[in-house]
């Protein structure tokens, strides 16, 4: 197996991750009836690659299954903030931790992993850690708020609405 397999394997394993598994389908359950954007899936793969892509444009030097890791687990903890009020970053921080470990990735990559999806809500065009930006803004323009039936009712403001394209 080369390099890019390898590292590939891992986000394999990940969603057949027993503990992935039963957070995202928490998540998905919590939502099954929501009319506004999801956390599922389908979300968390978009996420990954307009990340993918924006490290791909700036030549950033982070690996693709890192990229990839964080998108799909920036999430995970969804449920727990409509069950237990807590923030969804930092118990996806937490969760991402136990299967990021489980999947064979090391102390430092798991950090900064962690380090991302704990601070996904904020802008971090300042921020030291380049995937917590790009993260940030992936999660952002993810979202095709200028086609949802529902803009109007989302508790988004305007100003976080994604009204166009972006590339």
């Amino acid at each position: 197996m080369d390099k890019q397999e390898n590292e590939m394997e891992r986000i394999n394993q990940i969603i057949r991750n027993a503990c992935y598994q039963y957070h995202q389908g928490k998540v998905e359950e919590a939502e099954k009836d929501r009319i506004f954007c999801k956390h599922g899936r389908e979300h968390a793969l978009d996420v990954a690659r307009i990340m993918y892509i924006q490290v791909l444009e700036q030549a950033i030097p982070i690996k693709k299954d890192v990229v990839y890791a964080t998108a799909l687990l920036h999430d995970i903890g969804r449920w727990e903030q409509y069950e237990k009020q807590v923030s969804h970053h930092e118990a996806g921080a937490k969760i991402a931790e136990q299967i990021l470990s489980e999947c064979g990735y090391d102390e430092e990559e798991i950090s900064i992993m962690m380090d991302a999806i704990s601070a996904h809500q904020t802008d971090k065009s300042d921020d030291e850690n380049v995937l917590s930006r790009i993260l940030y803004k992936a999660d952002k323009i993810s979202r095709a708020c200028y086609a949802c039936p529902v803009t109007e009712a989302c508790y988004w403001e305007d100003a976080k609405k994604n009204k166009t394209i972006h590339y």
